[in-house]
């Protein structure tokens, strides 16, 4: 049977139940109106038609003709209204005494006629009472009636409601179970439901799916084991430190040497909010949080290591339809934190750092030696020297001053990578800072025929800086742009302030520099391509100024466009 066929049945029987307690109750209301009737209507008025007698009879005895004529009526209408056994008998009584009364009157004529009346009156009361207890039995035994019939159709209705819904809300509650255990990846669930309705043609698909899907899980849950194995392995064996926690923020793997490191058991963690854990461990608190690039250093048996911190968002691919067009998108699925063991590339960092502080300073000496030969060779008084001579002298002095630079560069490059950058700052005067640069690059400016073009406030502030460290910042700048720019040409040079600081900005018209190494600029040993006809420094100049301006709490900047030439910028902080 269809489900709508057995809604419409229930419907149907509850609208005939009301309908046959309906009836049920008109006819009782009826029997109890018709009893009830029977009493107000013919005895009633054999009472009435009995005393207005009795009156007419105490007024004047029926001697005028007018309560003859009244009595006649009364007595006519008494004689068509006789309802009770013994009434007519009473009737026939009274007429016969009132025709004696009328051809001669007497006093027995009329106690005859008043007995007679008595009577009637008599029996008609009777008659009221024994209808009334009548009436009363009627209307107990209707309201028996309703009310047994209350009761049953009460039964039935209780029933019906409490059976009927069952007929779809169990099947409802049974599907609604074995979704949820379908959910939890319960495919041996099945539903038991017979018939030939819906529910029993929905159950019939829901264990088929379900039989699929069990089936569908047997035959890959070997598979996903095996590579959940494989998986928990290769990562176990890795030689780097990894940490896996899901979306929730819930740990969901750490390997051997992250439990050494992090000095935690994994058997323990696992499953455990990494809130709670880092609350406790204040190392993977750290590999939690951690923003920036530096290493971090932890002592293992007694000796430092130094460990760099890799963050991997893992996202997963996620797929839906709508209006038929598949769109593709990605969910987070949590974060691994890998630790890479890299003590043996900062020991190796550490020897280059020192080989280039030793490095430079032992060629300092043959340099400066080389210097003051080719200083003497220049004395006339040592010898006249010919025009090739001179020519292969000056090359000698531009390659040792270039190499002077390149040892003072690398020394610098030391003290920033082994972290003893010495600054002395102070209260510095900018103008002195701007005259000791251009003073430094006067000779270079003059040999290309260089103008300069300041733009400097009449006040400068003071400034809060190193003033030998900034001065060669601004001296790297003007030299760049001095080996970019043509002969004749100009190079500007702005002081600005700022936002509290004071902005050195220093502009060439040269080719200027491609969008795709603007990035590249300030990171040790990069040049940029050249053409050939400028010669590139050691690629230290500008990542070595970053590290001082950045020391003294300022930034550095370029902006550049290809054909327009560059402008370099830094700022220092005003002395407050």
């Amino acid at each position: 049977m269809k489900l709508k066929t057995k809604l419409r049945l229930g419907i149907g029987f509850l609208f005939i139940i009301l309908i046959l307690f309906g009836a049920i109750s008109l006819y009782q209301i009826n029997r109890i109106s018709e009893s009830a009737a029977l009493i107000l209507k013919d005895n009633n008025h054999s009472l009435q038609y009995a005393k207005a007698m009795r009156l007419l009879l105490d007024q004047d005895s029926l001697k005028s003709d007018a309560s003859k004529t009244a009595f006649a009526k009364l007595l006519n209408q008494e004689r068509q209204n006789i309802t009770e056994a013994g009434e007519g008998n009473a009737v026939a009584e009274l007429e016969k005494a009132y025709g004696r009364l009328q051809q001669q009157t007497n006093a027995n004529e009329l106690a005859n006629i008043k007995a007679a009346i008595y009577q009637i009156e008599d029996l008609n009361m009777q008659a009221i009472v024994s209808k009334s207890q009548q009436s009363e039995k009627t209307v107990a035994q209707s309201t028996l009636y309703l009310g047994l019939a209350a009761f049953i159709f009460f039964l039935i209705l209780f029933t019906f409601i409490v059976s009927f819904p069952g007929f779809i809300a169990n099947p409802l509650a049974q599907l609604l179970e074995g979704i949820k255990e379908i959910s939890l990846k319960n495919y041996k669930q099945r539903l038991h439901i017979k018939g030939t309705d819906e529910f029993t043609q929905l159950a019939t698909a829901f264990n088929d799916m379900a039989k699929k899907l069990d089936q569908w899980e047997n035959s890959n849950v070997a598979k996903l084991t095996s590579e959940k194995l494989r998986i928990e392995t290769i990562i176990e064996q890795m030689q780097d430190a990894v940490v896996g926690i899901d979306e929730k923020g819930t740990v969901i793997f750490l390997n051997k040497l992250a439990s050494e490191l992090l000095n935690l058991e994994a058997g323990l963690m696992l499953g455990k909010n990494v809130a709670e854990v880092t609350k406790q461990n204040s190392l993977l608190q750290t590999i939690i949080e951690k923003k920036d690039s530096t290493l971090l250093q932890i002592v293992l048996n007694q000796k430092p290591q130094f460990f760099s911190v890799q963050r991997n968002d893992i996202t997963i691919p996620e797929t839906f339809d709508a209006d038929q067009d598949i769109a593709f998108t990605e969910k987070p699925a949590g974060k691994v934190f890998v630790l890479k063991n890299v003590t043996d590339f900062k020991e190796l960092d550490q020897a280059k750092t020192n080989f280039m502080a030793t490095i430079s300073h032992e060629l300092k000496t043959p340099i400066s030696s080389i210097k003051m030969s080719l200083k003497l060779l220049e004395d006339s008084r040592v010898g006249q020297l010919n025009q090739e001579q001179h020519h292969m002298i000056n090359h000698i002095n531009d390659d040792a001053n270039r190499l002077l630079k390149i040892t003072g560069e690398l020394l610098d490059l030391a003290q920033v990578e082994t972290g003893n950058i010495k600054l002395n700052i102070q209260q510095s005067d900018a103008k002195q800072i701007l005259d000791y640069a251009l003073n430094a690059v006067k000779l270079q400016m003059q040999q290309k025929q260089i103008a300069v073009k300041l733009s400097v406030p009449a006040q400068l502030p003071t400034l809060n800086a190193d003033q030998e460290k900034s001065a060669w910042v601004l001296v790297n700048f003007l030299s760049n742009a001095i080996r970019y720019s043509g002969t004749n040409s100009n190079i500007d040079i702005t002081l600005k302030e700022a936002e509290q600081m004071l902005v050195f900005s220093v502009r060439d018209y040269g080719k200027g520099i491609e969008a795709q190494y603007k990035n590249e600029l300030f990171k040790r040993y990069f040049q940029v391509p050249t053409d050939g006809q400028h010669k590139s420094g050691s690629g230290l100049g500008l990542s070595i100024s970053k590290d001082f301006i950045e020391a003294q709490q300022g930034k550095i900047w370029v902006e550049s466009e290809l054909g327009e030439g560059s402008t370099f910028s830094f700022s220092l902080p005003i002395l407050s």
